[in-house]
């Protein structure tokens, strides 16, 4: 794993991650219930490619961070070290070994776990309050995809509220999941790595 150390949501950020496919994305390149291609998949790669030409994000990363708001996910994240009783490393981008994958952890945790830390909205809070398990279902190719990129042993995910009880789901690496997901995550990632070869700039003296 090759960690990126910048502030998420700033610009040395959304560089690092411009044009590389990212664990929360990854609910574009697979159908986790069926675990087969998603249809999404060629306009990922087509926003991958377009904004890889234009050298800035095309969706708006930076308004979304704010939405989500700094201070709740700092009272998020000290919650959730209060639960578990262990320390949080807060870390830019991660990627894969080779550098063509990446995700964004809201934490490093240990040695060994990762955090993942959604604010929702109150009513979608108490669905995960009356459903635990599917926090983890929603969740799933993002978190399994982090648990990839970074070979991480677990991954706790948490839903949080300042006014109504935490949601915390502890998520083990799904081996048999994982394996189909690099597996059209590689084959992505090929035929991404073709569309920038066939759109490169032309080098001065190449060509006719």
């Amino acid at each position: 794993m090759i960690v990126i150390d910048c502030l998420q949501g700033s610009d040395a950020w959304r560089t690092a991650r411009l044009g590389i496919p990212t664990a929360s994305q990854f609910g574009r390149l697979i159908t986790p219930k069926t675990r087969k291609p998603s249809a999404s998949a060629d306009g990922y790669l087509r926003d991958l490619v377009a904004e890889w030409l234009l050298g800035v994000p095309l969706d708006d990363a930076t308004s979304q961070w704010m939405e989500r708001g700094a201070e709740i996910e700092a009272e998020a994240r000290s919650t959730y070290s209060l639960i578990r009783d262990l320390a949080v490393l807060q870390v830019g981008f991660c990627l894969r070994d080779d550098g063509k994958v990446g995700c964004s952890p809201d934490g490093l945790v240990g040695e060994d776990g990762g955090l993942e830390i959604k604010v929702p909205s109150a009513a979608i809070h108490t669905g995960y309050l009356l459903e635990p398990d599917s926090l983890a279902d929603e969740y799933r190719c993002q978190v399994q995809g982090s648990l990839y990129v970074t070979g991480r042993a677990w991954w706790d995910l948490l839903s949080f509220n300042p006014v109504l009880p935490p949601v915390l789901v502890r998520c083990d690496p799904d081996k048999e999941f994982i394996a189909v997901l690099a597996e059209i995550v590689d084959n992505f990632v090929a035929r991404l790595e073709a569309a920038k070869a066939k759109l490169a700039p032309k080098e001065d003296g190449d060509g006719d």
